[in-house]
């Protein structure tokens, strides 16, 4: 048998040498390099690790955390303008309180006979979301909404027996990655054009592009952009006519102003579930929802968990279970149509409390207020001499491109910041190294003042003057 190494490993289960042999002896295989040999060449990496020494304690990994974590400047500490996926939405009390809480705090959704109350609370998470999203079915949330855009697709592969997928090309730069990776050699990704006077999708380009071989349209509103995509029902039409499938990727905090995906058409909607009070922890937290109608040929083909009700053994009492178990790679291991694994049911249970805290009339007030902070800055700064706002004639939530012609944008973020404020995300860090290298997007939610645009407006009439 091939030699192993003989660290035992505080943190890794199973890394005692004599403990790995003796699961590779019971599995049949000599090596980890033979366990591993299913793995194709072109997706390992054929050197080591560029890691740092190892650390020898505990207390050296908490002081080392403790000063990466110190080189950080957080967003509070400034006025930030920064968006693109992790959004400053404000968060209640409440919600920390909650998820803080012993019976809930793993990312697993546990079993009934372990956590006691945790199937009930995600299975409210599920009906809060489903509400909110007007579908019947929501899963035990993914790692993160990239995810779930991913499965959803995979998914309409798998119900329409197609191989071609339609993707908007003003998806960002890793959501398109995630897209492309985890369809490789399943179906075909064609990119959309978007239409230059808009920054939206090309409707007639679609149409001239549906056939047969069409498994779906992708639809992400707002785009990331943030222009609303106010063609989606055509897009949606044209897609059933052709026998594809419309998914539809969006931030469910925007539907206390936008409609629904599923009131236009959308046959799988997904997204990420950050903006319903789960905070930016350094660029987290995620989780990513999947919903669609209650039709068996798509709830078969969920790879995640979903969880519902049924009666008990006693009379007129119910309980909490999962749907369709039999269908999950935990039942089916490798038969599996994806892999189930970890869920963010911590996560579900946080925007589960946040739904609840909010209410409708939150949620709308919440959504017309951002609606209204976000035209109100594209018109200050389209009244600032250097400043272009891109597409500024098209309905945006949120979100809105920023051209400083003539002027590198990370420029104008490095001068910003001696002024207190974070500007907008850069473009070729959002959408890749194609993208201009004099626009940025920036981002306003509930929580921007008056006074913060008007300090942005200042700071940027001093800086590009």
């Amino acid at each position: 048998m091939a030699e192993l190494p003989r660290l035992v490993h505080p943190y890794i289960p199973n890394s005692a040498p004599a403990v790995r042999e003796s699961m590779l002896s019971t599995i049949g295989v000599d090596s980890v390099e033979e366990l591993l040999a299913v793995i194709p060449e072109n997706l390992r990496l054929d050197r080591d690790l560029d890691l740092p020494p190892a650390l020898s304690s505990e207390a050296e990994l908490d002081r080392h955390m403790s000063r990466l974590l110190g080189a950080n400047r957080p967003a509070a500490e400034a006025i930030s303008f920064l968006g693109a996926g992790t959004y400053d939405h404000y968060v209640p009390a409440v919600c920390s309180e909650v998820n803080g809480r012993a019976e809930f705090l793993t990312a697993y959704a546990g079993e009934p006979y372990e956590d006691h109350g945790k199937w009930q609370a995600i299975f409210e998470y599920t009906s809060l979301m489903a509400d909110l999203l007007e579908m019947d079915v929501v899963n035990v949330p993914t790692y993160d909404g990239f995810q779930a855009l991913a499965t959803s697709l995979r998914m309409a592969v798998r119900i329409t027996g197609r191989t071609r997928l339609l993707v908007p090309a003003t998806l960002d730069a890793a959501k398109n990655a995630r897209v492309r990776s985890f369809l490789d050699g399943i179906a075909e990704v064609t990119t959309i054009p978007a239409d230059p006077r808009s920054g939206t999708i090309d409707v007639d380009w679609v149409a001239a592009n549906l056939d047969a071989e069409v498994a779906a349209v992708l639809v992400e509103t707002p785009n990331q952009r943030g222009a609303v995509e106010t063609a989606a029902p055509r897009i949606a039409e044209l897609a059933h006519a052709a026998g594809a499938l419309l998914v539809a990727s969006t931030d469910p905090i925007s539907l206390g102003h936008l409609p629904a995906p599923a009131s236009w058409g959308a046959d799988i909607v997904c997204g990420d579930i950050q903006s319903l009070g789960l905070g930016m922890h350094f660029g987290g937290a995620n989780g990513g929802f999947i919903a669609t109608h209650d039709d068996e040929r798509f709830v078969y083909e969920f790879p995640s968990r979903l969880f519902g009700l049924a009666p008990t053994r006693v009379e007129g009492e119910i309980g909490f279970v999962d749907v369709a178990y039999e269908r999950t790679s935990l039942a089916m291991r490798d038969e599996g149509v994806e892999w189930v694994g970890t869920a963010a049911a911590l996560w579900g249970i946080t925007a589960a409390v946040y739904l609840s805290q909010m209410g409708p009339e939150g949620l709308r007030e919440l959504g017309e207020t951002v609606a209204a902070n976000t035209r109100h800055t594209i018109s200050v700064l389209e009244s600032i001499p250097g400043v272009e706002v891109l597409h500024s004639q098209q309905a945006h939530w949120r979100e809105f491109m920023v051209r400083f012609p003539g002027r590198d944008a990370a420029e104008v973020n490095a001068a910003l910041l001696s002024y207190g404020i974070f500007g907008g995300a850069l473009a070729r860090e959002v959408f890749g190294s194609e993208a201009n290298l004099e626009e940025a997007v920036y981002c306003v939610t509930e929580r921007h003042t008056a006074s913060d645009i008007d300090a942005l407006k200042h700071a940027l009439t001093e800086i590009l003057g």
